[in-house]
């Protein structure tokens, strides 16, 4: 895998990201950790199943954040 064009040196080991509903109500945390992505890319990946405390229904989350200008150059 390539090396990414560029890292964030002061970025912490992982993001606790919180997803909470138009009220305020907290359905889940996530905890995304760093990444290098297989695209030679660096970030953040998080993924998690949480149900919602209104209806009981299920959801799953996948989320990425990825470093802007991290992507190797062609």
């Amino acid at each position: 895998m390539p090396e990414p064009a560029k890292r964030d040196h002061k970025a912490p080991k992982f993001l606790e990201i919180s997803i909470k509903d138009s009220d305020g109500k907290v359905w889940t945390t996530l905890y995304a950790q760093a990444k290098d992505f297989s695209t030679g890319s660096v970030g953040y990946y998080a993924s998690e199943k949480t149900t919602n405390p209104e209806s009981g229904e299920r959801y799953q989350c996948g989320l990425s954040f990825t470093l802007i200008g991290s992507k190797p150059g062609k």
